[in-house]
């Protein structure tokens, strides 16, 4: 049995072989469930076929001798990277006779330089390569220095916010999660999380420990809880949102585990715990019965955060939390592979961990957090506050046991993907910083450890929301938008004053006080005020209305708050006294014309055609083209 490559891992192994024309060392970044490992076994056979031939066919293999060793995190991974060059390469057995190619785990490697000592390979590709700035790791470049590394990833980050420049020389990125969605590569999820103020985010909030690593200390996260009443609100949840379905729960440490299979099986649910004290013949035969359907539900601790295959997985249960982005990637992406008859994968969030991270389509800058000069560490409460001394735990005796929110269904991500290429705005967003480099003695502007404008500004003045006032270091004013990083230069003005609800007041040159909306940079000779229809917002100028859009739109002279009706996505203005450009579909026919504003689209003001039986809707924007908008 053969594997064909798709197009993006065709297009990843041109890259790497291009890079390995002039480094010696790759890093490759692709999201769980896109095929790293098909990807590295491709790259391997490639480069054992070019070797046979001398070296002609590439610039990866000149040079080198065609022995390859692939070097997994983990052994339970290894037999699933031989299984997988196995259907690659008809001569893997021939191979791995001949000592050609060599599969080992670094838990072994470790223990046994003895036993490889004399063998020089030609390349050396490194599984879960984030792990490799451990000491194990680095003795594989101390060994065989003259190696090609080829360290293959879906997380190239460290919670210490450590880089891998000194491992290696370059990151190849592919897509980011929301496009492999988007393009059907990989499967759409609904989202579940406890709420702010649920139970269990207040215990959470409450963890203040940390262990070695820099995560939540195991032994606290044990302590509050591994408890009955929060086991029992994981089963409540996977009963409300997955019954029926086949998933797999990540636990704090082994009693956790064993205790949530326990409970889920007194309630008729075939589960069970697996841990590194699971004797290997036991975990093979779960696994097996896993995929098979006979168990509905893994409960593992680190076990399947990375390397596991089983794209039939319908639902994810985080019930550990952590401040590692890799952690909560990795496990999140064991549901999102897809698989015949799967529509969607249900991640129920029982630690609030979108709320550190964001969502899994979330866009990541993995070339910062290569560099090292980027920290994707999740924020603790302490962080968030500023006070780590604050207990919280009086406040559980105000909290429902059940508290339980919808972050994100599966059709409107697709939805909005497919519309924007992008995700909506769902996760409550860490407020915006400056930060002094006092080596160059400038400002720049951060999101808890995100850095979203570099060191450049003389001063950091105010910070309102999400734009910040700032001095450039030619000493004229501007404003910084927190979430685009985009700038206005403020060129003519003495004094500039950032007001609430995104906007901004500025006296210019003659002395004159003029208000800029930073929404969409649109200035007013007047003070706006701010009127909202259901989080759709417009501003108030004098006798009109005006969009905060883009593309700004503003009403009809005179226009009052009753020409505006607000529907399910969409806000409808009402432009009467002017012709209808298109008839709406209604059962009362309209004679003046109609605008809509559609919820989480800032583009521009549309001009509604049509409403269709299924409440959808068929608009013309500025350009004149046609499209149908569904909620």
């Amino acid at each position: 049995m053969s594997y064909a490559l798709f197009d993006y891992q065709k297009e990843m192994k041109a890259r790497i072989c291009e890079a390995f024309g002039s480094c010696l060392s790759v890093m490759c970044q692709m999201p769980t469930g896109t095929g790293k490992t098909h990807l590295l076994a491709a790259v391997v056979k490639d480069f054992m076929s070019h070797n046979s031939n001398g070296g002609k066919n590439g610039s990866m293999t000149d040079d080198s001798n065609g022995v390859v060793w692939i070097v997994a995190h983990r052994r339970e991974l290894v037999a699933q990277i031989e299984d997988t060059l196995e259907r690659h390469c008809r001569k893997y057995g021939e191979m791995l006779r001949n000592d050609h190619l060599k599969v080992f785990s670094m838990q072994w490697l470790s223990r046994n330089w003895d036993k490889v000592n004399g063998c020089q390979p030609g390349l050396i590709v490194i599984d879960e390569a984030h792990h490799s700035l451990a000491a194990s790791y680095r003795e594989l470049w101390e060994h065989y220095p003259k190696a090609r590394k080829l360290g293959m990833t879906a997380t190239p980050c460290r919670l210490n916010g450590h880089g891998f420049t000194n491992l290696f020389d370059i990151l190849i990125s592919s897509w980011g999660i929301a496009e492999f969605i988007r393009r059907g590569r990989l499967a759409a999820f609904d989202y579940v999380s406890i709420s702010a103020k649920s139970r269990e985010q207040l215990l959470i909030d409450s963890l203040l420990k940390r262990g070695a690593d820099g995560d939540y200390q195991l032994k606290e996260m044990n302590e509050v809880l591994n408890c009955m009443p929060s086991i029992e609100r994981l089963y409540q949840s996977v009963e409300r949102f997955a019954h029926g379905k086949k998933g797999i729960v990540y636990a704090i440490g082994i009693a956790h585990a064993r205790a949530i299979a326990e409970l889920y099986k007194l309630h008729g649910i075939n589960a069970v715990a697996i841990d590194s004290k699971t004797p290997t013949d036991v975990r093979k035969r779960y696994v097996e019965e896993f995929k098979q359907g006979v168990i509905r539900v893994m409960v593992n601790v680190d076990v399947f955060s990375e390397g596991f295959d089983c794209p039939d997985v319908e639902f994810i249960q985080l019930a550990r939390p952590t401040l590692s982005l890799a952690k909560y990637l990795q496990q999140v992406g064991r549901g999102l592979r897809l698989s015949k008859g799967k529509c969607a994968c249900m991640i129920i969030d029982n630690v609030g961990l979108y709320r550190s991270f964001g969502l899994p389509t979330r866009s990541w800058d993995w070339k910062a957090m290569f560099l090292g000069r980027e920290i994707n560490k999740g924020m603790s409460f302490a962080q968030k506050t500023s006070n780590g001394n604050v207990s919280l735990l009086q406040d559980l005796y105000d909290v429902a046991d059940d508290d339980m929110q919808v972050v994100m269904t599966h059709d409107r991500l697709l939805a909005s993907l497919r519309a924007n290429g992008v995700q909506p705005c769902n996760v409550d967003v860490l407020p915006l910083k400056g930060f002094e480099n006092s080596e160059l003695g400038l400002w720049g502007l951060r999101r808890g450890n995100v850095i979203v404008s570099e060191p450049k500004y003389n001063k950091v003045l105010a910070i309102s929301g999400n734009f910040a006032l700032v001095r450039f270091q030619n000493m004229r004013l501007g404003v910084v938008n927190g979430l685009s990083g985009e700038e206005m230069r403020l060129d003519d003005c003495r004094n500039a004053t950032l007001l609430p609800e995104g906007l901004l007041q500025v006296i210019n040159g003659k002395k004159e006080i003029l208000f800029v909306d930073l929404l969409n940079n649109q200035w007013y000779n007047e003070c706006p005020r701010v009127v909202s229809f259901g989080g759709i917002e417009l501003l108030h100028v004098g006798d009109r209305f005006f969009s905060r859009t883009k593309v700004p739109y503003s009403g009809v002279v005179g226009m009052s708050e009753r020409a505006f009706v607000r529907k399910e996505f969409y806000l409808e203005l009402h432009e009467y006294g002017v012709p209808p450009v298109c008839q709406v579909n209604r059962s009362v026919p309209m004679h003046h014309a109609v605008r809509c504003i559609v919820e989480g689209d800032d583009r521009c003001v549309y001009t509604l055609c049509e409403i269709l039986p299924d409440k959808s809707i068929v608009v013309i924007d500025n350009d004149g083209r046609i499209s149908q908008i569904k909620n």
